[in-house]
């Protein structure tokens, strides 16, 4: 695994450029470390060099990831949210605590944020539903990164009309956070949740809406019809 981490250390430093770099600092209120490579590029990287490991043990492409998120580069980080993702069926419920690290340890933006729950995590949920209980408990953290974690995993969950219950409990949770990056999370979340429920999702965005923070407010409403819009922007 030391080979294929080098190989894609190589690939990266070698499709990056200043500008990219430049460009994706950019998008950040915190500090980031970026090689400079374009996420498409990335994720055409991370895909043709999991060819190689793609039989190897899990432990080994577990821990191989684990490798890339110590990095702290945040393409190192993408390239390891492609590899846990592509594990699918092979995840256990005993890895969940992997996936726990790592958000608690190694997340430290949005985009890795969102890349790793999106995808790895949401799928995890999804085939072991027991772990949603986990993902409320994230929402009670202090850490910014688990909080919107809490939320954004269960985005394609939630356009697939899944844990209705358990959204509304993790939006309440997080209903009075001050922090931008929480309020779009849950807000998108919800907005997920409206695209299978938009009925349920707008009676929860209209019982909230004098409390629910107007950024929240508005990503949740973003795909209702302008009618339904009106009525929930309405002070």
């Amino acid at each position: 695994m030391e080979a294929i981490i080098t190989k894609i250390r190589e690939a990266l430093i070698a499709n990056a450029d200043e500008k990219t770099r430049q460009q994706s600092e950019y998008f950040f209120k915190e500090q980031i470390t970026v090689y400079g490579v374009k996420s498409a590029t990335v994720q055409k990287i991370a895909k043709e060099i999991f060819t190689e490991i793609k039989d190897s043990p899990k432990a080994e492409i577990l821990a191989a990831c684990e490798k890339l998120w110590l990095s702290g580069y945040m393409e190192e980080s993408f390239v390891a949210c492609v590899w846990s993702e592509k594990l699918g069926k092979k995840m256990e419920p005993s890895d969940f605590q992997t996936l726990e690290r790592w958000i608690k340890n190694y997340v430290s933006n949005w985009a890795s944020c969102d890349t790793l729950c999106n995808h790895t995590v949401g799928d995890f949920v999804m085939m072991f539903p027991e772990f949603v209980s986990k993902l409320k408990e994230f929402a009670y953290s202090e850490n910014r990164w688990v909080k919107r974690a809490a939320a954004v995993s269960l985005i394609i969950p939630a356009r697939k009309g899944l844990f209705q219950k358990e959204i509304f409990e993790i939006a309440d949770i997080l209903l009075f956070d001050t922090d931008d990056l929480v309020q779009k999370g849950y807000g998108w979340m919800l907005k997920a949740a409206s695209q299978a429920n938009q009925q349920a999702v707008f009676e929860f965005v209209i019982s909230k809406k004098t409390v629910m923070p107007r950024t929240a407010l508005r990503y949740a409403i973003e795909k209702m019809p302008d009618e339904l819009k009106k009525q929930a922007m309405h002070k």
